[in-house]
């Protein structure tokens, strides 16, 4: 397989380079199926939704006025707004991620709102431009599983935590052993499946890191929501059709392409990821 960071570094630009968007039916159904309201997407820049997501971490991180939050890959800055309404003006929310096409989409979304209270750095997220204890909460969305080296990541989410800083995660996870066919994939892992870890495995290396209170939840979500960014024809008029506009990225490609050769289901799940960095 070749290098996985570079692989995926240049198919997520692309995405980030696509026209994707809420204003598209199917990135804004698969935003929905893995728990952002209706409300959440239309409070936030369209185009921080690209379809990527696999669960809301937002939604269950318990952000209060004032905090640090810090969203790992976080692409075009969907949950960094959300984060940063929550945080308030006295709080800040910071995004990470090593795709420049990435950083640069959300930038201009956030220079065009306004908002005073985020900011975004490219940057792998097992190397974070951070001091030590920083941060009160770290959440990431569909984005550890990328990472070649897992072990490095959640001891850099350790050492960027204030004691008794928390973590919130969505990401895939897997529930038994993967298909050969499916874990020799450039595209699966890409897609966020095949560089996934068996939950238990993913409950070790969090504890490994030094975190207490670690929880890997599955939460039931359908994989399956994916295949509906294929074919986003239907969200553009035709002429913007023949133009590519609303071409599905070669990672939905990747994906759908998986769903129907596999129950991905039976297999992976989407899960919420919790742990606690001891006072």
């Amino acid at each position: 397989m070749p290098d996985i960071t570079e692989a995926v570094k240049s198919k997520y630009g692309a995405v980030a380079a696509s026209g994707l968007s809420s204003d598209h039916d199917g990135v804004r159904a698969v935003a929905e199926a893995f728990g952002y309201s209706a409300a959440e997407l239309a409070a936030i820049p369209a185009e921080a939704n690209m379809g990527l997501s696999c669960g809301n971490p937002t939604a269950t991180a318990n952000l209060r006025p004032g905090e640090v939050v810090v969203d790992l890959g976080s692409g075009g800055g969907l949950d960094v707004f959300l984060a940063a309404e929550k945080v308030g003006p006295a709080g800040r929310a910071i995004g990470i991620d090593m795709t420049p096409e990435m950083i640069d989409r959300a930038r201009a979304a956030a220079a065009r709102l306004g908002t005073g209270n985020v900011e975004f750095h490219l940057s792998t997220i097992d190397r974070l431009p951070l001091a030590d204890g920083s941060a009160d909460c770290v959440i990431s969305n569909c984005v550890i599983n990328l990472a070649p080296d897992k072990a490095a990541v959640f001891r850099e989410m350790y050492r960027v935590l204030k004691p008794g800083g928390r973590v919130a995660i969505s990401d895939i996870a897997l529930k038994k052993a993967l298909p050969a066919e499916v874990g020799q994939d450039l595209l699966a892992y890409i897609g966020c499946v095949a560089g996934a870890v068996l939950i238990s495995d993913y409950v070790a290396a969090l504890e490994a890191a030094g975190f207490g209170a670690v929880a890997v939840v599955d939460t039931g979500k359908d994989l399956n929501a994916y295949s509906q960014v294929e074919g986003q024809s239907g969200c553009c008029a035709p002429a913007e059709v023949q133009s590519g506009c609303c071409s599905p990225s070669e990672v939905h490609v990747g994906l759908a392409s998986l769903l129907t050769r596999f129950d991905v289901n039976e297999f992976a799940a989407s899960v919420q990821v919790y742990a606690v960095k001891a006072f």
